[in-house]
């Protein structure tokens, strides 16, 4: 059964999927069909998976190339080596020109676990949200994952989905919820403080949010599965009916969600007090994925006690705090 809350597997069937009805659909990847799923994939289309070997930069002019040809390429590799090693070619070869590539990077943040800083994946995020034309979305769970392979399908131009790695902890019970590119999902209401999370951390920010309603305070909880576009109606929502924000991701505080999410409050011009949860400028240490998560706050308990915190952060009233945003 836990099969079913592999992300990458989720990846992996919606691609058949949306492959069947689709033939303009291809798959490129660099020597990970096994890591990414897409045995099964290659089974089925023996003629549209293109395994180009340890050679990301090709793998995307490849890419670049069968979009302008009329194909629809998906790119699937590990997230620290899709992002790194071919930015340059993601930029200049389909980002600049704007094709209708989509990347699927795998096993992000800190998945990779004991495999150490090489392989976390917690740049990725700032990287490709820092392109533009690029879409960046980051899927809390399986079910989120299988609509984002959709969604990415539907947008014309690039894509980046964030894809976890094995057993995360389901968000969803099963795909009966909209999911649509830069509008975020409110998963628990509250009006003492909003937490704002993208990717794993959501199933951790709606158990904190449980937790402090039995506690007499109310916390909101908004899933920002889009970093970009994000969502700033709902940024802003929360900033004028909380007042206090709290950003979580599986990645480096600079140039994330959180970074995003203080860009649009500064856009704005609405103050509020804000933390930031995710590595703090520094390399995971080893360990297992939940292990990690636990040591940089990111699980539930580091999301109350920060909460604990944030509640004693002094907030000065505007008198124009009604004006529009």
């Amino acid at each position: 059964m836990t099969e079913l809350y592999d992300c990458r597997n989720s990846f992996a069937s919606a691609l058949e999927d949306v492959a069947r009805q689709n033939p303009r659909i291809v798959v490129l990847t660099n020597d990970s069909v096994s890591s990414t799923k897409l045995t099964h994939f290659g089974e089925l289309f023996p003629e549209r998976l293109f395994n180009v070997g340890i050679a990301e930069q090709n793998m995307i002019g490849m890419a670049s190339g069968l979009a302008n040809g009329g194909k629809t390429p998906f790119v699937a590799a590990a997230a620290c080596f899709l992002t790194a090693r071919p930015l340059e070619q993601i930029k200049n070869d389909i980002a600049y020109t704007d094709v209708n590539v989509k990347l699927c990077g795998v096993s992000t943040g800190l998945a990779y676990g004991p495999l150490g800083g090489t392989h976390h994946s917690i740049e990725d995020i700032a990287w490709l949200r820092a392109i533009a034309n690029m879409t960046v979305i980051a899927p809390a769970d399986s079910f989120e994952t299988a609509k984002a392979v959709v969604a990415a399908l539907e947008t014309e131009g690039p894509v980046y989905i964030r894809i976890g790695r094995s057993f995360e902890p389901p968000l969803h019970q099963d795909l009966d919820f909209d999911f649509e590119i830069g509008r975020a999902i409110t998963l628990h209401e509250g009006t003492d403080l909003t937490v704002i999370v993208s990717g794993r951390p959501a199933v951790s920010a709606l158990e904190a949010a449980e937790i402090a309603e039995r506690n007499k305070i109310s916390m909101r909880v908004v899933d920002m599965h889009t970093i970009k576009p994000i969502d700033e109606e709902a940024v802003m929502k929360a900033v004028t009916e909380t007042r206090r924000i709290i950003t979580v991701e599986d990645h480096n505080v600079y140039g994330g969600l959180g970074s995003a999410v203080a860009e649009v409050i500064a856009k704005n011009g609405k103050a509020c007090a804000l933390r930031r949860l995710g590595l703090n400028d520094e390399y995971s240490i080893v360990g297992y994925p939940d292990d990690l998560l636990n040591y940089y706050k990111l699980d539930a308990d580091g999301i109350l006690e920060t909460m604990q915190e944030l509640l004693k952060a002094e907030i000065e009233e505007d008198e124009d705090w009604e004006d529009e945003y």
